[in-house]
């Protein structure tokens, strides 16, 4: 491993969009990380890589990545879903500590086998839930831990889309294999988002549809989760919504809040926009603050606005760096992603059975 000063030396598997416009530029804002190899087969994502980010090293494949083991601390697989249990697999075995982008595995039994294999060799095995840094989570967490609404009763969650026309790709795939559809990708920040909030799901009630002319994957998806502690949470992840509902909408004995729009780091990365030191990063403007209140709609009037917290994707490599220099704790466990798998796969069989699903 570098020493205790350098930077933690980044393989990173993969130059989609996982990798190019999340993984990439979060790793190289981070002081404590450099981007060292990028793994990719695809001649143009490997010339993109070496524009963006002067200096790196580009490998073809990620078994070429890996044959430079010693040279690496830390290996991100943010390719696609089907290949996240086998390239996890060999970097562990490789004796790197691994990030894997969500969804971890495509079943949560895969999930536990790989925590199991990290902590057999020691290593870090960290899942890349960066929405546990969204704006307006973060701001709804802390709501909650200050009892500002009171026992929550319900919990609503909305990641919906509107993108009436298929792009293509494997996301979209119908191929069991491919681990596409909603349920696994938006879902699975979703369902995160709840269990870290209001903990472990007891039961589980899904609907999942096809919608869109030549799709094969789920695009339009609803979850009910029963908590142990007796919160019920609403989840919808779609494609298909005409008309955006608020991305949460938490409901307390005391009081209620309300927010729509999207957290905006994930469009300023888009646009080529980097979280550097000294910069204002996830800030968004006054008039998308949440709204707190009771007794009337937040879009009538109702309710007190609640400043929201800037977005920090930044803060899940900074605590990554920090629990391999033995510094901090594992942002994300592997045992947390299994736990949400298990909700996803209980989801599924819910859906196909139309039954209720007990954990």
């Amino acid at each position: 491993m570098s020493s205790s000063t350098s930077p933690l030396r980044v393989g990173l598997v993969g130059y989609g969009l996982a990798g190019s416009v999340f993984h990439a530029p979060l790793i190289a804002a981070s002081p404590d990380l450099v981007l060292d190899t990028v793994s990719t087969g695809n001649p143009e994502r490997a010339a993109q890589a070496r524009a963006e980010h002067p200096g790196v090293r580009v490998a073809a494949s990620p078994e070429e990545l890996l044959a430079r083991a010693d040279e690496l601390d830390l290996v991100v697989i943010a390719s696609p879903n089907k290949t996240h249990v086998p390239v996890a697999t060999a970097a562990l075995r490789a004796g790197l500590p691994v990030v894997v982008d969500k969804p971890l595995a495509g079943t949560a039994a895969e999930a536990r086998a790989l925590a199991a294999l990290a902590a057999e060799r020691g290593l870090l095995l960290s899942v890349f839930q960066n929405r546990r840094w969204d704006n307006d989570f973060r701001t709804l967490r802390a709501l909650v831990a200050e009892g500002a609404l009171g026992e929550v009763q319900r919990f609503e969650s909305r990641f919906e889309r509107w993108r009436p026309q298929l792009k293509g790709g494997w996301r979209e795939s119908g191929a069991p294999e491919e681990i596409g559809g909603l349920l696994y990708d938006l879902g699975s920040h979703v369902v995160d988002q709840a269990l870290v909030l209001f903990g472990p799901a007891v039961r589980v009630y899904a609907e999942s549809d096809v919608r869109r002319p030549g799709a094969e994957a789920d695009d339009d998806t609803f979850v009910a989760i029963t908590h142990a502690g007796g919160v019920r949470s609403h989840l919808w992840m779609s494609a298909t919504t005409a008309q955006l509902g608020p991305r949460f909408r938490v409901l307390g004995q005391r009081a209620g809040y309300v927010k729509y729009g999207l957290d905006p780091q994930e469009a300023a990365l888009r646009e080529g926009l980097r979280p550097e030191s000294g910069t204002v990063w996830g800030v968004e403007p006054e008039e998308l603050w949440g709204r707190l209140g009771a007794g009337e709609s937040p879009l009538t009037g109702g309710g007190t606005p609640v400043e929201t917290l800037p977005g920090a994707y930044p803060a899940y490599y900074a605590a990554v760096a920090a629990a391999l220099r033995g510094t901090g704790e594992n942002p994300v466990t592997a045992l947390e992603a299994a736990a949400a798998l298990d909700v996803l796969e209980a989801a599924k069989k819910s859906a196909r059975e139309g039954v209720v699903v007990t954990l």
